[in-house]
């Protein structure tokens, strides 16, 4: 791979992270931790042919489109990474072995085979760094101003992984705290066409989770990490329908999760 001289992004690179409906009025906050594919210039695309960058391993898709329909839905603020999680994993432990993969699902990673630590200090700092800083500021912006929050974990999967069927439409995770998980699961499960994942396809843990445990467990945060299959939100019908859905469904499960509704 290429070896990194002074800085890993270029001033005419986009920048690590977005924000979105800064001045949303509601107490959801939205992150979006896979929510882009693109990768530094210095990386060299990583080694990777351009269909490969657009295929789930890079991104999840459909996730920024269905984000922003979503904070618009609830007048909340967007914070979004805009760097593919093969540069490295803005969800994931930096100690993790998943943190800078090598391999993802059945494809290799040329670019990562042989990252030296100078190498993945520089996607630390330049990437994974500022996104969780742009989190921690606006969390500590409401809470100083003793706003109530809720953090909305927005993530897609595919309806297909290493041969094996994933049915479920969407997919409600947690981990210590189900609070705002278990409304949310029975809201959705009241639509007798959904089926919906109560921890699937995935579990939040520390292990293999960085977003939730950090920012929304250590500081007793009512939350909910969200998948939805990508299929149904690669257009923007299908991103708008269930922006409809979740921005009518979160209102009232957070309520009941605080003991208002």
């Amino acid at each position: 791979m290429h070896t990194l001289s002074n800085k890993l992004l270029g001033p005419d690179e986009p920048a690590p992270v977005s924000i979105y409906n800064a001045d949303g009025k509601s107490p959801f906050l939205l992150v979006a931790d896979h929510a882009g594919n693109s990768i530094p210039r210095a990386l060299g695309r990583l080694g990777l042919i351009e269909p490969d960058c657009k295929r789930h391993i890079a991104w999840d898709i459909g996730i920024a489109g269905f984000g922003h329909l979503l904070a618009d839905q609830l007048d909340a603020n967007l914070i979004k990474q805009n760097y593919s999680r093969l540069v490295i994993d803005c969800n994931r432990p930096l100690d993790a072995a998943t943190s800078i993969l090598r391999i993802s699902e059945d494809t290799q990673i040329p670019g990562n085979a042989d990252v030296n630590e100078r190498d993945r200090a520089a996607r630390i700092h330049e990437i994974f760094e500022p996104y969780h800083a742009q989190i921690e500021a606006e969390l500590d912006r409401r809470q100083r101003a003793d706003r109530p929050t809720a953090l909305i974990a927005l993530h897609s999967f595919t309806p297909v992984f290493e041969g094996a069927s994933r049915p479920w439409h969407v997919g409600v995770l947690y981990n210590r705290d189900g609070r705002l998980a278990h409304q949310l699961l029975m809201l959705l499960n009241a639509n007798n066409d959904l089926l919906v994942g109560d921890n699937a396809p995935y579990g939040v843990n520390d292990a293999t989770d960085y977003t939730i445990p950090v920012h929304a467990e250590r500081r007793g945060l009512h939350h909910v990490l969200v998948e939805i299959r990508q299929d149904l939100i690669e257009d923007e019908i299908g991103q708008r329908e269930w922006a409809l859905r979740l921005g009518d469904l979160l209102p009232g499960a957070l309520a009941h999760s605080r003991g208002d509704g």
